[in-house]
Order: structure tokens, then C-alpha cells, then sequence
């Protein structure tokens, strides 16, 4: 029930966005277009829809059979599923430095993760480890699916007359999110319904914090479609990776905690492969200005 607030406030301010600061209608990518172009939109939003609807439940249900860790270092490693689907459905293919940033980035988030200083306590997994990891595998293949779509729509909006944009993609994306959401809860987890409800009634002060979670959390969607519009999805997951790994340096650095060494190696990498790419993107930058002037 918490996704579905989030997922409603979330629509309600990329209406505002695209309002307001695009000044443009966020349905308009259907009206105002032919109908061959609004109908592949339609489609691409139904299925980016129903691929973020079911990345996340898919993923939470190999927690049954898996170890948390596996999970962990399964959903930090999206770069690589981005690059496979993106090059086996949509015919992408990256410069080779891509590539080598996607791998070095990865090895760090998995050196990070399994170099964790305390042993992990024992876990209420099944040991049904192939059916969670098949369940991890899908929820990094919808992963994929999803980031790399988006891409796709940004790109394949460029001759359009109303083009897709950050603002009516986090909009419309949301409320079909939502209504997917509500349709399945209403129909097979109608419990949970009644749960939330009598929960709230019975402790009315959980509605400012849920309310407070999803407006934050609408807010920080923002910058990511944003990054989404300006870039793409693997530099969204750069970021993200790198807004993590910042994260645990600030923890060391003001709440005292401490790194192992495997750990730092792994935050090394990371940097080391975002630095890199910079790096590259210069002197690609450097070399086109010349040619300009």
C-alpha cells in the first residue's frame, strides 16, 4: 500500500512538473502525435509499467530462497543487464569503454558487498537457491527491460512533434504503475487493504510519515527522470552506485565507522571506473571543439 501512495504522489508531481516548468499537458505525447507514434508510446508506457510493477515484488521473493547478500549484490549490479538487453532488443551497441566502466563499477559493488566486516547471522532462507536465483534473474532482466526502454523512448521521440520527456514519462509511468497496483491488490491482496486501513485508523500517525516517504520519495524521481532525459539509464545508475559508495565514506568520516579493506579496494573501483569514463567523455569533448572552430 505504501508503493501505491508513493507511486500516486509520484504521478501527481510529474503532472506538476511537466505543467509547470515543461508547459506541457503529459497526455499530449498521445493526443498530439499521429497515431502510429501514440500507440507505440502507449505500448512502451504499458510495458515499462509492468516491468517496474513486477521488478521489485519478484526480486523481495527470492529473499525466500537466497541470502540477503545475494540479493544485495543482484540489484547493485544493474549496469550489466542494462548493456545485455539493450544490445539483444534494441540493437545498442557502447563504445568500448562502456563496456570496461560497466565491469570495473560492478567488480566494486561486489568486492564492497562481499567484504563486509561482521559475519552475516544466520538466514530464514529455504536453501532453495536455484528457484532464487531464477528469481533474481528475472528481476534483473525486467531491470534491464526497463531502463534500457526508456532509452529507447527518449530516442525514438526525437522526429516526433510531441517527444517524450522526463516530466510526462515520471507522470504517466507512475499512474499506470498505480492502477496496476490497485487492480492487483484489489483482486488477490484485499486483505492487505483492509490491514492498512484498520492499522491507520488504530495509529493515524503512520499517515504523515507514509505521506512524507512518497513525497520525498516523488520528489527524488524527479532528478531521476531528469537524468533519464538529459543522459541515460547508465549514467542514472553511475550516479547512483557512486551516491552510495559517498554514503559509506560519510559514514566513516563522521560516525566512525570502519571499512575493511576488500571494501576499500571495492570503493577504489568504483570511483576508478566513474573517473575514468570523465575522463574519456574530456578528451572526447576536447577533440570536437577544434573541429568546431
Amino acid at each position: 500500500m505504501i508503493n501505491i501512495v508513493q507511486a500516486a504522489l509520484a504521478s501527481f508531481v510529474g503532472f506538476i512538473y511537466s505543467i509547470t516548468y515543461k508547459k506541457q499537458n503529459p497526455l499530449a505525447v498521445f493526443f498530439n502525435n499521429d497515431k502510429q507514434d501514440s500507440l507505440k508510446f502507449l505500448k512502451s508506457f504499458v510495458l515499462i509499467a509492468l516491468t517496474t510493477s513486477l521488478a521489485g515484488p519478484l526480486g523481495y521473493q527470492s529473499l525466500k530462497h537466497v541470502d540477503y547478500l545475494a540479493y544485495l549484490l543482484a540489484k547493485s549490479c544493474k549496469l550489466i543487464p542494462v548493456m545485455v538487453v539493450h544490445l539483444l532488443f534494441y540493437g545498442t551497441r557502447f563504445p568500448m569503454y562502456k563496456y570496461f566502466v560497466a565491469v570495473t563499477v560492478t567488480l566494486g559493488v561486489v568486492m564492497f558487498t562481499l567484504n563486509h566486516g561482521k559475519p552475516s547471522k544466520g538466514s530464514n532462507n529455504d536453501g532453495n537457491t536455484a528457484l532464487g536465483l531464477a528469481y533474481l534473474a528475472a528481476s534483473m532482466f525486467l531491470d534491464g527491460l526497463t531502463n534500457s526502454t526508456q532509452d529507447q523512448m527518449f530516442k525514438s521521440s526525437a522526429g516526433v512533434r510531441t517527444k517524450v520527456t522526463g516530466a510526462n514519462l515520471m507522470c504517466i509511468l507512475n499512474f499506470f504503475v498505480l492502477v496496476l497496483s490497485l487492480a492487483y491488490v484489489f483482486t488477490f491482496r484485499f486483505d492487505e487493504v483492509q490491514y492498512f486501513v484498520n492499522f491507520c485508523i488504530e495509529y493515524p500517525a503512520v499517515l504523515r510519515n507514509i505521506f512524507e516517504f512518497g513525497g520525498l520519495g516523488a520528489l527524488g524521481q524527479v532528478f531521476v527522470f531528469i537524468i533519464l532525459e538529459q543522459f541515460d539509464s547508465l549514467i542514472l545508475i553511475s550516479a547512483t552506485v557512486t551516491r552510495k559508495m559517498l554514503s559509506m565514506i560519510l559514514s566513516v568520516v563522521f560516525f566512525n565507522h570502519s571499512l575493511t579493506t576488500g571494501q576499500w579496494v571495492g570503493v577504489g573501483l568504483v570511483f576508478a571506473g566513474i573517473g575514468y569514463e570523465s575522463w574519456v567523455k574530456s578528451r572526447q569533448n576536447a577533440a570536437v571543439k577544434p573541429k568546431q572552430a
